[in-house]
């Protein structure tokens, strides 16, 4: 179905190619999946398969890329719009209508399909995506995760024989997210669809895929094989392939299933231990020191409805919390709102000794940070150096500061790229680097490893404990389960505008089946949460 032949890809002024002699084909009627670190090229790669890359977004292309027959080079995006369905990683780029049900009609509209056809479609459509209560809702109106699954949405309702989607479930909950792949697997299996998918948090996905294809970075040959196979020697993978590495099992399990069923002996080695406690907090964050932020009694209004209602939560320097709860809970209108963005419709909001909403921005900015999911909100200079040499003016920094932070997080970005050449990831980094620079006493961040691989993920994780020891209050909204087991001191659950649970990590993501790590759910009832958990445990045996 999706041929390559020797394709190379070199955008204008980089020194090397993004992609390099790739020479391969992806079967009809398969999920496959595309894995890789940040950077390795792989929206470059969905792109030459849509048509996008070269004739949108402009380089060289190199080889031939063939989808159903039709030549890439032959037949621009418009013309294999019938055949190829794309959705990016920004949905909101993704969208030319106000509201949910003109989106998903738009494309079949394009086409040209009967009404009576268009209308079948949206009603079939908005009941697969779970859209169907949001139908009227202006699409500014929807939370992230929402916005994504809409997106989807609007490609499936023009029935493409070819599915091309970069990170789908980057923004949703773990529900939301098991929802969509089910979709997806349903295309696959009823319908004979070809889908390829970009991901990097593989936990979601790995089981779902008939085929992995790696994109191990500069110098490396692309791979492409059984989801087993690639694993067992991929740079990037989920958690539970990492157990299984690590407690010697073969095959690799890609499912918490396939694990638990292997499990048994290794729960019997654990069985007795407990693992360590997470790092000690400093000592300006014991309960009775002063908090670094504090809502009480929190009401917020997004137009007429609230979006927040009764919340209490204390934030205490040192302390790393986890904001999490489905798409639409509330989480980032408490972010917002720690930063001015939201005023209380009731109730109070103190962050860093001021009152957010009525702060000067100049004085806010040394005492709250906000990283927020569109790293472009933050992004307005002509290269990375500049963004940096601004954060650095910006927050009376030493020069360099910003630069040192972005080469700890992301090592290999170029100084001299524009922010918008840069991947997902890589620009979400830069904004993290941006904010970090003024270093302020609260840092608040809105799914921060959205378009980040484990080895980015990994520093970010490294660099938030740095922040928290040296007495930063840290508050991350987030959906990634494996980030809060492994970084979060407390996590706080929130559904429709209220907070239902807040406590200890350990005691709320094991109680929580939604919100369980892999590692814990494959050694229930053992306390285990991360995989260096159960190796450290493992080295000292």
């Amino acid at each position: 179905m999706i041929t390559f032949e020797q394709v190379s890809v070199q955008y204008n002024g980089a020194a090397e190619p993004t992609l390099r002699g790739l020479d391969l084909t992806v079967p009809e009627g398969e999920l496959c999946l595309l894995v890789g670190p940040s950077g390795s090229g792989k929206s470059t790669l969905l792109g030459t398969v849509s048509g996008l890359v070269p004739h949108f977004t402009g380089g060289t292309l190199h080889g031939r890329v063939t989808v159903g027959g039709r030549d890439t080079r032959n037949h621009r995006p418009r013309e294999l719009a019938d055949l190829v369905g794309t959705v990016g990683q920004d949905p909101l780029a993704h969208f030319v209508t106000d509201t949910v049900e003109d989106e998903l009609a738009y494309g079949m509209e394009s086409l040209g399909l009967a009404p009576e056809v268009m209308r079948r479609r949206v009603e079939e459509t908005l009941d697969l995506l779970g859209l169907a209560d949001l139908r009227d809702r202006a699409l500014s109106s929807l939370s992230g995760g929402q916005q994504q699954r809409v997106a989807i949405g609007s490609v499936l309702t023009t029935h493409p024989r070819v599915l091309v989607l970069d990170e789908p479930t980057s923004a949703l909950d773990p529900g939301a997210a098991e929802e969509v792949l089910a979709v997806l697997q349903r295309l696959v299996h009823d319908l004979g669809t070809t889908v390829l998918l970009a991901e990097h948090r593989l936990e979601r996905v790995v089981q779902y895929a008939d085929q992995v294809l790696l994109l191990p970075g500069p110098g490396g040959a692309a791979v492409l094989g059984e989801p087993a196979e690639v694993m067992a020697h991929s740079p990037v993978h989920p958690p539970v392939v990492a157990l299984g590495r690590a407690a010697g099992w073969s095959p690799l399990p890609l499912s918490v299933r396939d694990a638990r069923r292997r499990a048994a002996p290794l729960r019997a080695r654990l069985e007795g231990r407990t693992p360590p406690a997470p790092p000690a907090l400093t000592d300006g964050s014991a309960p009775t020191g002063e908090p670094a932020a504090a809502v009480s009694r929190l009401a917020v209004k997004r137009g007429p409805a609230l979006a927040l209602r009764g919340v209490d939560l204390t934030l205490l320097p040192g302390q790393i919390t986890a904001l999490m709860g489905r798409n639409g809970a509330g989480k980032s209108t408490l972010l917002g709102a720690l930063v001015g963005l939201h005023p209380p419709a009731s109730g109070s909001c103190r962050a860093g000794g001021l009152t957010p909403h009525k702060a000067r921005p100049r004085d806010l900015l040394r005492k709250v940070g906000l990283v927020p999911q569109d790293p472009r909100d933050l992004l307005h200079a002509e290269t990375v150096a500049a963004e940096c040499a601004a954060a650095d003016h910006d927050s009376g920094a030493a020069p360099g500061s910003c630069a040192a932070l972005v080469t700890r997080l992301l090592p290999g970005i170029g100084t001299d790229l524009h922010p918008r050449d840069l991947s997902e990831g890589q620009r979400l980094t830069l904004a993290l680097a941006v904010v970090l620079t003024a270093r302020p006493g609260v840092i608040l961040l809105d799914e921060p490893t959205r378009g980040l691989d484990y080895a980015a993920k990994g520093r970010l994780v490294e660099i938030l404990r740095r922040l928290a020891a040296d007495g930063h209050a840290i508050l991350l909204a987030t959906h990634d389960v494996e980030l809060a087991a492994e970084l979060a001191h407390r996590t706080v659950i929130m559904a429709e505008g209220e907070i239902v649970a807040d406590g200890p990590t350990p005691e709320v993501v094991v109680s929580s089946p939604a919100f369980a790590p892999q590692v814990a759910k494959v050694l229930t009832p053992l306390p285990w949460l991360t995989v260096r958990q159960v190796t450290d445990a493992l080295e000292l045996s």
